[in-house]
């Protein structure tokens, strides 16, 4: 277990290497480049919020007051030349939802997702590249048995994942790439001393670290200029990631698939949905499968999470 977990962490600290070796040359090219020839380097950051109120008093109908709040960060910097591309994106999420006569206040969303991404050109399009990627969540999430009862399934750094991908990047225009990495190393991290000792995300019971070796393959789409009259303030963004852990049941890929429509009103408006599916065969989903308050089945489970609004966004 240790000699494995050095393997990876051994991998992980070559990869980082080659990723700072490249950026100090990207770097030393940058200062002897012009103020005024630095068309290389984009950035962007859009911050967005979703809220929905209803408040009932004494309303013969019945229902129920509530209060509901979803905002998101979003944040990219990336610097292109004719031999290199260095991609760093930042994704937060966070929303809630309180509702009259509940005793909790119940998380909707819950994100972190860092990525860098550096690769040097090896032929028209085809990039040897270099991936880093971190995710973890910022608050404690429960299962919620009753209105008042709750069981705490996970927290900040429980889980955290890190993948360390070295592969070939497609990227054959400015909204669509392709990474394929045969030698990844992938950290699943669960700091939490309940969940560790029950063996949460994977990890052994008793133990805070999971450690792999497999492929990686993510797909990344982010495209807003369509030509089409009634596609013109449409931005679609899609992130497919795939893992296979060639240690451990390699046919049974980790799949994590997310998709953002924004429709765009006005500068300010915009009616957006966002969908997220995940599988991982190491994470066992418990459910009341009789309706009598108990977990009674644990078992692999699709997750799937979606997200409507009419909302406010600014980008920066």
């Amino acid at each position: 277990m240790k000699r494995r977990a050095m393997l990876i962490l051994l991998l992980l600290l070559l990869l980082q290497n080659a990723v700072f070796a490249q950026v100090t040359e990207a770097e030393k090219q940058l200062k002897e480049l012009k103020t005024d020839s630095l068309s290389g380097w984009k950035k962007g950051l859009a911050i967005g919020g979703n809220a929905n109120q209803t408040s009932l008093t004494n309303w013969a109908a019945g229902g129920q007051s509530s209060f509901a709040l979803n905002t998101v960060l979003a944040g990219f910097v990336s610097f292109k030349n004719p031999k290199a591309a260095w991609d760093n994106t930042l994704d937060l999420g966070y929303g809630f939802l309180n509702q009259e006569g509940v005793k909790y206040t119940k998380k909707t969303d819950d994100k972190i997702d860092l990525m860098s991404k550096y690769g040097r050109e090896a032929y028209k399009n085809f990039y040897y590249t270099v991936l880093f990627n971190f995710k973890t969540q910022f608050t404690t999430g429960y299962k919620y048995t009753t209105d008042s009862t709750r069981i705490k399934i996970s927290d900040f750094f429980a889980p955290a994942y890190l993948i360390g991908a070295l592969g070939m990047d497609y990227k054959p225009s400015g909204y669509l790439s392709v990474f394929a990495a045969p030698l990844t190393g992938k950290l699943t991290f669960v700091t939490d001393t309940m969940l560790s000792n029950a063996g949460a995300f994977g990890v052994k019971k008793g133990e805070s670290l999971r450690e792999e070796v497999g492929g990686y393959v993510r797909l990344a789409y982010n495209k807003s200029d369509f030509q089409k009259e009634w596609l013109k303030n449409l931005t679609l963004t899609v992130k497919l990631d795939l893992f296979s852990n060639y240690l451990d049941k390699p046919q049974n890929v980790v799949v994590n698939w997310e998709t953002i429509v924004i429709m765009k009103v006005n500068k300010y408006i915009n009616v957006n949905m966002a969908t997220q599916l995940i599988y991982d065969d190491n994470i066992k989903i418990g459910k009341d499968t009789n309706g009598d308050g108990t977990i009674d089945s644990t078992a692999p489970r699709i997750q799937f999470k979606e997200i409507f609004g009419v909302g406010i966004t600014f980008k920066l």
